[in-house]
């Protein structure tokens, strides 16, 4: 589906959760402030040295908040930029986790609006997001248990 939404990444973002029920797991990272955004609510930070993505030598963090622990890998160097960031969600059973790998990441002119044109290289069709069920990032069936 496509839709369009004006204004800024934050309000897209913002959209996207609230109008469409879609989760946005690694949506921090592109908002216009995505330190608040990743820092709010942390209650504890580990150094946990280096490590290697995507050939890439990376400083690897993990952070802990009340519902969710999360680890970002950044890349080393003059331009640091992430490379890899987890998500491990603590308040339902069995701690699901997201996992976003990044590459070719770019800032500023660099980034253009053609980068975000859709380039069907298959045989998918569009649809109507009014068609689509409640985006939500569990089945429907699923109910939150105790931990």
């Amino acid at each position: 589906t496509q839709i369009e939404v004006p204004g800024t990444i934050d309000n897209f973002v913002d959209q996207m959760r609230d109008k469409y029920h879609m989760p946005m797991p690694a949506a921090d990272l592109v908002m216009s402030k995505p330190y608040e955004q990743l820092m709010d609510g942390v209650t504890d930070v580990k150094d946990l040295g280096s490590g290697i993505v995507d050939g890439k030598e990376c400083n690897y963090l993990a952070f802990r908040k009340e519902k969710t622990d999360w680890q970002i890998w950044i890349a080393q160097g003059d331009k640091p930029y992430p490379c890899r960031y987890s998500i491990t969600s603590k308040d339902i059973a069995h701690s699901p986790q997201y996992t976003i790998q990044l590459r070719n990441w770019a800032t500023g002119q660099s980034v253009t609006s053609s980068d975000f044109q859709f380039k069907n290289s298959t045989n998918a069709k569009k649809v109507n997001i009014e068609d689509l069920q409640d985006m939500s990032s569990l089945p429907s069936h699923f109910k939150k248990g105790n931990n």
